[in-house]
């Protein structure tokens, strides 16, 4: 497939380059923005390659950014206290799980440089739509652009600024919300202020809102009007609006388009399966696991061949997985006693394959959302909590509960989507702890990276940094 690479980074997004020169903002071996998306098989092409950045490929940095590494790392080692430990080199990955992040840090830079990259291409995709003649294909393209939009907005926000429901307007500093492309030195030049966290929702909403009504129900292997209705659920879950969070993932749940697979291992072994809303598509070319970063790389201690597949820096507590019953097959199946290190070291299960595709949003996490909602409004929309919370228990073998409290659901969402970078935001959401930390302290939060603060004077550093 054609690839389009645009020409933009965090230099053409905020005003900063890739080096420590401002004025130097020529990109290097890429195609000018202001031309690139002059047909519509251009912005197609925009497109599919932007889901290569997804991943943390294709961006031009160093692998890993965004779905294929940080994005589920990341929430799981800012709240590791009772499941994981950082056994790795990488000091910049300690930094986080010790909530000792310097404004230098390297996650902290490399998942905002390429988050802010899909959002330009978005822009621009949105801005080149009177290049495309066919209304229905005008129409999708518009979906898809505001659905990547959308949620790169989402998962910055819950990165790096304090959490909705800190402050009781949502007044404190979110991200720059940057809605046009930039496409020259003008543009730039441009320095922006952050936006409140209560503006950057409701852009977030704004945008998978409309998505939901663009995007076609089957758009391949890229996302569909689904999965902008999954996300669209997180989004009012972060909220704690359980109405609306309960009227879009029964959407997803009732469209029929999704089963449970049959084998708790199945939707990490296989590609594209039924339980799969939206993930991201892997193959030996692309995917960030074979370059010393990855999900495989740093989750995984698996013998193959004589020499270990991963290198085991995420070791999952021997409390945690004790956590499980006995005869739970998410037990039995997807943790394992890794070859990293002496005595019992159990890892994750879940990401042993460097080329496995990534998912990101799955039917058992709907099915959970449904009955917490459902819970918490005392209703039984679509299905009984009991119904939607046994559905996930019994595929891994556990004994249904009849009649299922709230902690028991959240009980249920920690096994279930362990290590699939949900675990922070929903210690947020809750108003949970992870340690001694409050669900709103501030080292619970992504630093703002210090070149864009230099290089930008409108922007106010996160508290502690």
């Amino acid at each position: 497939m054609k690839k389009i690479i645009i020409s933009l980074s965090l230099a053409m997004v905020m005003g900063i380059t890739a080096c420590d020169n401002k004025l130097d903002l020529e990109p290097r071996q890429s195609v000018d923005a202001a031309t690139a998306l002059s047909t519509a098989q251009d912005i197609e092409s925009a497109l599919i390659g932007t889901y290569g950045v997804l991943t943390g490929t294709g961006g031009g940095l160093a692998d890993g950014e965004l779905y294929g590494t940080n994005l589920n790392l990341v929430p799981e080692l800012l709240a590791s206290d009772n499941s994981v430990s950082w056994r790795g080199t990488f000091a910049s990955y300690r930094e986080v799980t010790n909530r000792q992040m310097l404004a230098t840090n390297v996650e902290a830079q490399r998942t905002w440089i390429t988050a802010y990259q899909v959002i330009n291409v978005a822009n621009n995709i949105l801005e080149s739509l009177d290049k495309v003649t066919d209304a229905d294909q005008k129409t999708a393209f518009e979906g898809e652009a505001r659905f990547l939009r959308g949620i790169m907005y989402f998962e910055l926000v819950r990165l790096y600024a304090l959490p909705w429901g800190a402050t009781a307007a949502n007044d404190q500093l979110g991200v720059p919300l940057v809605l046009r492309a930039t496409k020259g030195q003008e543009q730039a030049a441009e320095t922006r202020a952050r936006n409140t966290v209560a503006q950057v929702y409701t852009q977030v909403l704004d945008d998978l809102t409309k998505a939901t009504t663009l995007m076609p129900e089957d758009n391949g292997l890229r996302a569909s009007k689904f999965a902008a209705l999954a996300f669209l659920s997180r989004v009012y879950l972060q909220q704690s609006d359980y109405a609306k969070a309960l009227a879009a993932v029964n959407q997803v749940i009732e469209s029929g388009n999704y089963q449970l697979n049959t084998n708790v291992t199945t939707v990490f072994r296989n590609k594209n399966t039924a339980e799969s809303i939206f993930e991201i598509q892997e193959n030996t070319q692309n995917n960030p696991g074979t370059t010393n970063d990855g999900l495989t790389t740093l989750y995984a201690s698996i013998p193959a061949g004589g020499a270990a597949v991963g290198r085991g820096d995420v070791q999952v507590l021997n409390s945690f997985v004790e956590s499980y019953d006995l005869t739970d097959a998410r037990r039995t199946e997807l943790y394992y006693i890794g070859v990293k290190g002496a005595g019992t070291r159990y890892y994750t299960g879940k990401w042993a394959d460097f080329y496995a595709n990534i998912p990101v949003i799955r039917l058992s996490e709907m099915l959970l959302t449904r009955a917490e909602c459902n819970l918490r409004l005392s209703t039984s929309t679509g299905a009984t909590p009991a119904e939607d919370l046994n559905a996930v228990r019994e595929r891994a073998g556990v004994a249904p509960i009849a009649a299922p409290t709230l902690a028991q659901v959240l009980k249920e969402r920690q096994l279930e989507l362990a290590f699939e970078g949900l675990r922070i935001h929903d210690i947020k959401r809750t108003k949970g702890k992870t340690g001694d930390l409050n669900w709103n302290d501030p080292k619970l939060v992504m630093p703002i990276p210090k070149r864009e603060i230099d290089a930008n004077s409108l922007l106010v550093q996160n508290p502690g940094y």
